[in-house]
């Protein structure tokens, strides 16, 4: 197999994995399939909404392909903001609203921790295939760093103190969520 499509027009989450795959296999966009179609995320857990995308790009457009879907998991706010983690804040939001509101809701919380989970659903040869990572960490007080994307710099991974938005990317794939993910995709596509 020298290509795949992950089921995403978000060019973060494709910069990421395409750097964390190497030249091992090339992974194409949706854009890259002429695929424009809006997938509606309509499902209430992660693994829900990875299997509608990538079910929906493997039947309309008859090829191999993955999608994911991340989730940001608080406990001093029950769990939240979860599946909704992309659209927090609302619908026409964007990151920078996200991470206003969580450091809203979590400014009186004396537990920080948190956990980011990926879940990957994979149509691969008629079969379908479902693998997540998940990584522990806390919510920090305010904004650290510049890299990254979403949440990155309000979340510090387990036995780290630096965000994920002050790591390099290397750094941050080796102990992601989306990189644990990645690696028991590549698992399955390599085996």
């Amino acid at each position: 197999m020298s290509s795949i499509v992950f089921a995403t027009n978000n060019h973060h989450k494709l910069s990421e994995l395409r750097e964390i795959v190497g030249d091992r296999i090339e992974i194409l966009s949706l854009a890259d399939i002429g695929c424009h179609d809006d997938i509606p995320e309509t499902a209430d857990t992660l693994e829900g909404n990875a299997l509608i995308k990538a079910r929906h790009v493997s039947e309309k457009y008859g090829c191999d392909c993955f999608a994911d879907d991340t989730g940001l998991m608080v406990d001093a706010l029950g769990g939240e903001p979860g599946v909704y983690s992309a659209r927090y804040a609302g619908p026409e939001c964007d990151s920078r609203a996200n991470v206003a509101l969580l450091l809203d809701r979590m400014k009186d919380a004396a537990d920080r921790s948190a956990r980011f989970k990926t879940v990957i659903a994979l149509e691969l040869g008629g079969k379908e295939y479902v693998v997540e990572g998940k990584v522990e960490g806390k919510i920090t007080e305010e904004c650290c760093g510049e890299s990254g994307f979403g949440y990155d710099p309000v979340f510090m991974p387990e036995g780290f103190d630096k965000t994920f938005a002050q790591m390099t990317d290397s750094e941050k794939n080796a102990v992601s969520h989306r990189g644990r993910a990645t690696a028991e995709l590549l698992k399955i596509l390599f085996r």
